[in-house]
């Protein structure tokens, strides 16, 4: 009879999966947590309802190997030499400075051998890439200075992991004789590996062709597949991991022109199978480790938080990040990686780790992740209190106001001009502009290797972070006539405009936004005008699709120009709140809202609203108008309507078509 229990194990951890996750989701924490405590109720530690733990550790080295080989196909060369100083300077400080404490403390005063306490530093360097990425994505704050600075230091931790495998087999034959063997058997792995990527290098580009042009997309998706596991196959018989050959497969696609569609190809069985390996990480972990070393754990997470903190906000102060961003990114590498648990089975079976000691690793680790977005939550508060505190005593000076100055250290002289804070495409675009137009300007920027390249030839770019209100006064802005906030970072942003409006009540704000939702809070804040990328985005949308219907020029422009005039009159006043509530809610899911323009030669001007009859005749309503920059709510059926009036109806998408036509074209008669 067929034995269907690897059928059966799956299922159970699925839907249990499935349950936990969705409960974690509820109170929005990491659904890889949540993975890791569905392992642990389903093991054998907790429920016992797993029968073949092996066939599992099977399916999630898979699922492991999956996600080494998108990292892989997701490394792009251009991206690695934009962080190179972080690369090269700031992530080795980091990985390095946390083996060195743990080093240090495990021999001196956890009295560990040195190849164990050097092992326990590969281990507690690591950080969660998953979790981490996750939350800088959910945040808007990837393209901000700290999480560039993440990024940069976890693509280095996730390479530091080969090295670390391959090391950890010479750490345990230490003071066990010669170390030639072992040597002599990463020398043969290595050619090995040189001998696969080489014959790799060439055969898969010509393979992927043929196989794209036979348009067969299963055809394509089973070569991906067949790419990533054979290679990490062949690079296992070397005495290799299974993941660092997934992840030499995903290098060697990525600079292919195929590279995003293998990704994307292979993005729902990396996920389906990584899930796998989080789960069988909680199945091995004991839970009652918690219990019986409630002391032990906690005390050894705090020392790993603090550690993890100081190590990774000093690295990137080592490389002028100003220290509110340094703060930020200590919190945000607090934690242990997933790969961590990788190298820990390494460890043991390679007994650098024994059984008591590893399960108080999986229990740190754990608690470490399930902590972290609260933590990286809670940073930007924690950052404005480092911030005020480095001020207040003039710590890191340097970090702050380095390059603001002229090199003579004279004071710029300037009167009338734009500030503009950070020098991305925005910042770019509009420097150029002004520059063109002869219009003065003081642009500010945290990337140091920008403003280097940048001022040598000649543009007022500088060094200055503008929450600083020394760097602020420095760029004159109390004889300034607007400061634009180009950058990406919601926080800085929010707290840029604070000082700005603190030391000039007469400059005028524009910002620019990713969302709409911060519209309000950025107008209570000072700013006066705020663009928002979503709203931006949706006209050129509407834009492209009138240009495929061969729509005039001069007429999409006019269209442009109208909704993006209405929109922003009616979002700077947060127009209608209550019916937004309503519409948000789904109560008025079958009627929309619209805005209208009335012209000069529109049959409507010098009509009141009772008059226009639009409620009777097509069973539209007006229920705002705006005027002047004055916006009306339930203006009075006695209003006279004026040219340059915008009227906001409320109606079926067939009433408001007919209403707009009526209000634009028809002569005002039935």
């Amino acid at each position: 009879m067929t034995d269907y229990g690897v059928l059966g194990n799956l299922l159970l951890i699925y839907t249990v999966s499935i349950a936990v996750v969705f409960l974690f989701h509820q109170f929005r924490l990491p659904s890889i947590a949540g993975f890791l405590v569905a392992g642990a109720l389903i093991g054998p530690h907790g429920l016992n309802l797993i029968s073949d733990i092996a066939t599992v550790h099977v399916l999630a080295e898979i699922g492991i190997a999956l996600l080494l080989f998108t990292i892989g196909i997701e490394f792009s060369l251009v991206q690695l030499a934009s962080l190179r100083r972080l690369l090269l300077i700031a992530a080795p400080i980091q990985v390095g400075g946390v083996i060195a404490i743990a080093w240090l403390g495990g021999t001196l005063a956890g009295g560990l051998p040195t190849p164990q306490a050097i092992f326990w530093g590969f281990l507690l360097s690591l950080s969660s890439t998953a979790i981490v990425l996750k939350a800088l994505a959910d945040g808007g704050d990837s393209d901000s200075p700290h999480g560039r600075a993440t990024i940069g230091i976890l693509i280095f931790q996730d390479l530091a992991v080969v090295p670390m495998i391959l090391l950890t087999p010479i750490l345990a034959s230490h003071g066990e004789g010669t170390l030639a063997p072992e040597l002599l058997s990463l020398v043969k792995s290595m050619v090995l590996v040189a001998c696969i990527v080489a014959a790799a290098w060439y055969v898969v580009p010509i393979l992927l062709d043929h196989i794209v042009r036979s348009r067969s997309r299963e055809l394509f998706l089973l070569t991906i597949i067949v790419m990533c596991l054979g290679i990490a196959w062949l690079t296992s018989l070397g005495g290799l991991s299974l993941a660092l050959g997934a992840f030499i497969a995903g290098l060697l696609i990525s600079e292919s022109e195929y590279s995003h569609q293998a990704l994307a190809e292979v993005l729902p069985f990396r996920d389906s199978f990584n899930s796998l390996f989080f789960v069988s990480i909680g199945i091995l972990m004991d839970w009652h480790v918690l219990l019986e070393y409630p002391l032990v754990v906690t005390g050894v997470l705090l020392v790993v938080l603090v550690t993890k903190f100081v190590a990774g906000a000093g690295a990137v102060l080592a490389v002028s990040v100003p220290p509110r961003s340094a703060v930020m990114t200590g919190i945000a590498l607090a934690q242990v990686g997933e790969f961590s648990f990788i190298l820990a089975q390494v460890g043991l079976e390679n007994k650098l780790l024994s059984e008591p000691p590893y399960q108080i690793f999986l229990a740190v680790s754990v608690c470490s992740m399930i902590i972290t977005p609260f933590l990286m939550q809670l940073s930007p508060h924690l950052a404005r209190r480092v911030e005020a505190v480095q001020r207040l005593h003039h710590w890191f000076p340097g970090q702050t106001t380095a390059h603001v100055l002229e090199a003579e250290g004279r004071h710029l002289r300037i009167k009338d001009h734009v500030i503009i804070v950070g020098y991305g495409l925005n910042g770019r675009n509009l420097a150029r502009v002004l520059g063109e137009t002869e219009v003065p300007y003081i642009a500010l920027d945290l990337d140091g290797d920008i403003v280097r390249r940048e001022a040598a030839h000649g543009l007022p770019l500088y060094y200055g972070d503008a929450t600083n209100p020394n760097v602020l006064r420095h760029v004159k802005i109390e004889d300034a006539r607007v400061l634009v906030v180009a950058i990406s970072d919601p926080f800085m942003a929010r707290r840029t405009v604070q000082v700005a409006r603190g030391l000039s009540q007469n400059i005028h704000i524009v910002v620019r936004t990713r969302y709409l939702r911060e519209l309000e809070e950025l107008h209570q804040l000072g700013v006066d005008d705020v663009v928002p990328e979503e709203f931006e985005t949706s006209i050129e949308i509407f834009a492209l699709v009138l240009r495929t219907y061969n729509m005039p020029q001069d007429f999409i422009m006019q269209k442009a120009e109208q909704v993006r005039r209405e929109g922003y009159a009616l979002l700077r006043r947060s127009e209608l709140p209550e019916l937004a509530h309503h519409l948000r809610g789904g109560t008025l899911a079958d009627v929309e809202v619209e805005t209208c323009r009335i012209e000069k030669d529109s049959p409507a001007v010098g009509k009141t609203i009772a008059q226009l009859a639009l409620r009777p005749r097509i069973g539209t309503s007006i229920i705002a108008l705006t005027r002047g920059g004055v916006t009306e709510s339930n203006p009075s059926e006695k209003t006279n309507l004026l040219a340059g009036d915008i009227v906001v109806l409320l109606g079926t998408r067939d009433q408001i078509r007919r209403a707009m036509g009526f209000i634009l074209a028809n002569d005002g008669k039935d």
